[in-house]
């Protein structure tokens, strides 16, 4: 029996295939759903602390799975210690629902995603948010009719969960976009709504926030034409029920007012629930409630499909703690109004993830600065990033790995190139990438270089800088472009971590 087997005997699958969404519609663009998988990671963690099995007796009914159809055949190794655990948030305008703000139309989606990564020794954890807007390539996935879509480059993540245009939405190919972007196979999916969670958040007695400033009815309704209400007054409080959903909502009126800020704050929401939980504990009685609001809230994979099968994975997690539970984003940059993912930073994160290793800036007290070895006497040497502007390139892909040059250019668009265009190459069996530019560009095209490290560079009689991508692009993610710095060694992967026992009036703007 292998480590993983060992750790889902008494039912639980630990390598479920693909799944068919349960999932609901979500509510309208500009709300995030990270809220829906706080009701998993609380129903663990109360089931852990309390080990109260009979109450997953009673709700085994209640437990939705979807099939496996949809997942890819082309998938990462089943290897690597540590369990990964996708949560994606749906929701729907039917019943409750749409009372509490429900999404309107008919199309599933989902606009929060969160990689959990359980650590083999069972004290440690990662959860890693993916943002909606984040770039990144969608691959093949299963429509309703039973074909198979094409794959999508530099596409806003959560367009995948729409792959189909069903009401359930498809979190399948989020599940295949999540491990075509990582590299890391999931373990188990969970596709959770929020009708349960006004209850949820009412039953442990309230869940503590903080805000920096008052929060008017207009901040969560933009196109108010007045202020409003006093909605939440300035400092620490306690929410539940609706206030609690206008809560994780919040957008507007705070911090930047991106939706970058309010992942960390939901971050910030998530992680006092599971600290209130932990510290307080709850009684069979309280608890049932809690369990009926999580679990028909949810649908899982057939490797949770039931209460013997949850329960045994929730006790797996029983010695997990609140310090070593840690909610980062994955490394991003702005690119225009979307998101653009910062290599080789987010590589560094899916490799300490797959080989089971803590983030190395983590901890508090970790240096979150490359200068604090010198005690601060190269701060203000640490350089800029090198920077593209004035400089305009032309992408080929020269294989036939689909996506490459889309994938380059939206990199690149991130460092301030002008990408005049995009498509593949004459010849599409280069080997490596290869940088060509015209006379008196030689200076423009070694910055170019400095994006794809083991380039060749040519000069030709043509004007202009051409980028043609090599199979090391496409192998080796090392060879992907990366935004150099000078000199400036990379920030410590985790550096932005956020621990679930700190004090929720920490970094009060989140963003």
């Amino acid at each position: 029996m292998t480590r993983k087997e060992a750790t889902a005997q008494g039912g639980a699958s630990s390598r479920p295939g693909g799944r068919r969404s349960g999932a609901r519609r979500s509510r309208p663009k500009g709300r995030s759903r990270l809220l829906k998988g706080l009701g998993v990671l609380a129903a663990f963690a109360v089931l852990a602390c309390g080990g109260f099995g009979w109450v997953w007796l009673k709700l085994s009914g209640d437990i939705g799975t979807f099939d496996q159809g949809g997942v890819a055949k082309d998938r990462p190794d089943d290897a690597g210690p540590g369990e990964n655990i996708l949560v994606i948030g749906s929701d729907t305008r039917s019943g409750k629902n749409k009372e509490l703000g429900g999404g309107e139309g008919d199309i599933g989606r989902s606009d929060t995603a969160f990689l959990l990564h359980v650590y083999a020794d069972h004290r440690h954890a990662v959860a890693v948010s993916v943002p909606r807007d984040t770039l990144v390539e969608i691959p093949r996935c299963r429509l309703p009719d039973g074909s198979w879509s094409e794959p999508q480059p530099n596409t806003m993540f959560n367009a995948a969960f729409t792959v189909g245009q069903t009401e359930k939405g498809n979190p399948a190919c989020t599940q295949n976009t999540v491990e075509k972007l990582t590299g890391l196979r999931v373990d188990h999916t969970v596709v959770v709504d929020f009708n349960g969670f006004s209850e949820l958040t009412s039953v442990v007695g309230g869940v503590p926030v903080c805000l920096p400033n008052d929060i008017y009815q207009r901040d969560l309704s933009p196109k108010r034409p007045t202020r409003g209400d006093l909605v939440f007054h300035e400092g620490l409080q306690k929410v539940s029920g609706q206030r609690a959903l206008d809560y994780v909502r919040l957008r507007h009126g705070v911090g930047d007012g991106s939706d970058i800020g309010r992942i960390k704050r939901q971050q910030a929401f998530v992680s006092a629930l599971l600290k209130k939980v932990k510290e307080k504990g709850l009684t069979p009685t309280r608890l049932l409630p809690l369990a009926e609001a999580a679990t028909g809230s949810m649908t899982v994979d057939p490797g949770l499909g039931s209460a013997d099968k949850m329960l045994s994975f929730a006790l797996s997690l029983k010695s997990v703690d609140l310090h070593n539970t840690k909610f980062v984003t994955i490394p991003w940059r702005y690119e225009g109004e979307r998101v653009a993912i910062v290599q080789p930073d987010a590589d560094r994160l899916w490799a300490a993830l797959k080989a089971d290793k803590p983030l190395a800036g983590a901890e508090k007290g970790t240096s979150k600065s490359a200068d604090a070895k010198n005690d601060g006497k190269d701060a203000d040497k640490s350089a800029e990033p090198v920077t593209g502007a004035g400089i305009t390139v032309a992408i080929r892909n020269g294989t036939t790995v689909p996506g490459l040059a889309a994938k380059a250019a939206g990199i690149l668009g991130t460092g301030g190139f002008t990408v005049a265009s995009t498509g593949n190459a004459a010849d599409l069996t280069a080997a490596t990438t290869t940088i060509a530019y015209g006379p008196g560009e030689k200076k423009s095209a070694t910055t170019t270089a400095r994006w794809f490290p083991g380039a060749n560079l040519t000069e030709t009689g043509t004007p202009g800088i051409t980028v043609t991508l090599g199979r090391t692009y496409a192998d080796d993610p090392a060879a992907a472009p990366a935004t150099p710095q000078s000199d400036t060694p990379a920030k410590p992967v985790g550096s932005d971590a956020r621990s679930a026992d700190e004090n929720p009036c920490e970094d009060l703007s989140y963003g």
